[in-house]
């Protein structure tokens, strides 16, 4: 299935990705990980809940703890630029049949909940509590110094229809991958603010959230947390990397935190605001796919993953095979 063509008018604007919310067992060590490890802001937390922001964002949030007995993920936040949008959004998702609902969020002002036809949930906002800015206070850079949310990633068991799907939204895609045997789409990347990425679609075992990115500064950054996670107890939380991507042409670093969700630490990638901008093509056994330097990815990159609170999981429509470490 060929790529789509851009979809540079959609139903309703999207701005960018928002927060993630993420099931935890324990507030504490999850805060011992993100703040005092990473370098997240905390801006809200009590007995159930914890809230952090990178150092460049306004809003009050982009991730969101909530403590429960099995990990999991609970929605993927999306901002919207409008009121209207918020209606034209409820419209999009109702005639489709999906689940539509206004819910009420914490720091968030009106909200709407649904979910994509393959059951990963969503919601949709305009407006969230706006904090101070606190980028020049460079006391508060620890860690890995978080800038700011980047991209989702999830597994999804048919990437052809995804793709179809959030082009419907407006994503645009930047880089994919096509199976040469079948000519269907393995993963591919797409964005709405002008990055790489916003969205990402892995072929496998879905809907799963594969992991939520965050941008850094610059690579030394995440040398800086591999040598601080090595000496602090968090050597086996090290995943992948780090190493640059052949696609994004990013620095990344996978770890994945004391409920084993995966996280990637990323930056340097490119601009991709023209509309004109053509998707670039990479073959499945391409070994500078995955890795510009030609190192392969784990196991388990391919295989774990997060499940989304309620939704069922299915086998992969596609059964082609990645290049996988040893």
């Amino acid at each position: 299935m060929p790529v789509p063509a851009p979809n540079l008018y959609p139903e309703f604007n999207i701005v960018r990705l928002s927060h993630v919310e993420l099931v935890v067992r324990d507030l504490a060590a999850s805060r011992a990980f993100y703040a005092d490890t990473l370098g997240f802001q905390v801006t809200y937390e009590d007995s159930e809940r914890l809230c952090f922001r990178g150092l460049e964002e306004r809003g009050h949030h982009c991730i969101v703890l909530t403590k429960g007995d099995e990990p999991a993920a609970e929605v993927l936040g999306f901002k919207l630029y409008s009121a209207a949008d918020l209606d034209r959004a409820y419209g999009f998702f109702s005639a489709r049949g999906l689940p539509v609902s206004w819910v009420e969020r914490p720091h968030q002002g009106r909200t709407l909940r649904t979910s994509d036809p393959f059951g990963v949930p969503l919601e949709f906002y305009c407006d969230m509590e706006k904090l101070p800015a606190i980028h020049q206070q460079y006391k508060l850079y620890r860690g890995v110094r978080p800038l700011r949310i980047d991209h989702f990633n999830c597994f999804s068991i048919d990437v052809d229809a995804s793709v179809a799907f959030y082009n419907g939204l407006g994503f645009r895609v930047t880089e994919y991958t096509e199976d040469e045997e079948t000519k269907k789409l393995w993963a591919a990347w797409m964005h709405r603010k002008g990055g790489v990425h916003d969205m990402a679609f892995t072929n496998g075992r879905g809907p799963r959230l594969h992991h939520v990115a965050f941008w850094v500064p610059t690579p030394l950054a995440i040398i800086d947390l591999l040598d601080l996670m090595s000496t602090t107890g968090y050597l086996a939380n090290i995943e992948r990397g780090p190493g640059r991507h052949g696609i994004s042409n990013a620095f990344f670093l996978y770890v994945r935190d004391p409920d084993g969700h995966r996280v990637e630490i990323y930056c340097s990638d490119y601009l991709t605001v023209d509309p004109d901008l053509e998707p670039i093509k990479w073959d499945l056994k391409d070994p500078q796919r995955q890795t510009l330097w030609g190192a392969p990815a784990p196991k388990s990159w391919f295989e774990e993953g997060t499940h989304f609170t309620g939704v069922g999981i299915e086998e992969a429509t596609l059964k082609a095979q990645p290049i996988v470490a040893p």
